[in-house]
This record gives C-alpha cells, sequence and structure tokens, in this order.
C-alpha cells in the first residue's frame, strides 16, 4: 500500500500567526487546539491540510518547493488583490498581455508562492 501525504509542513517563526494567514488564504480553519504560541498550527481546507512548526532557524533562501494557488470562484487579479490585503507582499508579477502567467507572493514569513489564472480564465480546453 503507498503512502498518503497527510499535510504540507512549513518552518516558521510563529505557527499560529502563519496559520490564522494561511487559514484565510484557503478559506480554512486552524484546529482548535490550536493557540496563539503554540509550536504547531494545522490548517486544514477543502482541499489541503497545512502544518507549521516554530524553528529557530531563519528563512535565508528561496523556497525549494512552494504552493501554485488558482482561484476556484474568482479572477487571478482579484485572488492576487485578495491575498494581498490578508498581509502577503509581491515578490514578482509574471503576467503576460496575453492573459497567461501568474504572480508570486510571499507569505508573512517570506515563503513564496504562485496565483495562477482561474479554471474560467483558461478555457474549457485547458480545464
Amino acid at each position: 500500500m503507498s503512502s498518503l501525504v497527510r499535510h504540507l509542513t512549513f518552518d516558521c517563526h510563529d505557527a499560529y500567526r502563519q496559520g490564522l494567514f494561511w487559514a484565510a488564504v484557503l478559506e480554512g480553519t486552524v484546529s482548535d487546539e490550536d493557540h496563539p504560541g503554540d509550536p504547531e498550527a494545522l490548517v486544514t481546507a477543502p482541499d489541503a491540510a497545512l502544518l507549521f512548526v516554530a524553528v529557530e532557524d531563519a528563512k535565508t533562501v528561496k523556497n525549494r518547493v512552494h504552493l501554485d494557488l488558482q482561484p476556484q470562484d474568482r479572477t487571478r487579479e482579484e485572488e492576487v488583490e485578495r491575498i494581498l490585503a490578508l498581509g502577503a507582499t509581491l515578490v514578482a508579477d509574471h503576467r503576460t498581455a496575453d492573459g497567461r502567467g501568474w504572480v508570486t507572493l510571499a507569505d508573512p514569513e517570506g515563503n513564496e508562492f504562485c496565483v495562477e489564472r482561474s479554471a474560467a480564465e483558461r478555457g474549457p480546453a485547458a480545464g
């Protein structure tokens, strides 16, 4: 029997704060068992589970792995604006004149992630 990915785990300084940010981004929830100052915070959303674990180490280089988000009920531009309002920062804008591309953002602790076009923006052939 194969293994399942239970959740993606991120090292961070403030697990609960990161959990709150990502719960808002994914429109999920932080576990009722997690509280400010806890060393871990588990975020569950319809299609993902993210675990944030407090560590002493600082982030020093670009992520080797990152999330690519695809909005479900809004455009890429609307999603980028929503996530920026939640506390993300713009890292790079890779949108092209023909509507393709993506936007790279960073969460409050500097972890990069991308926002791609929604399925509706891609059209029926791309799904």
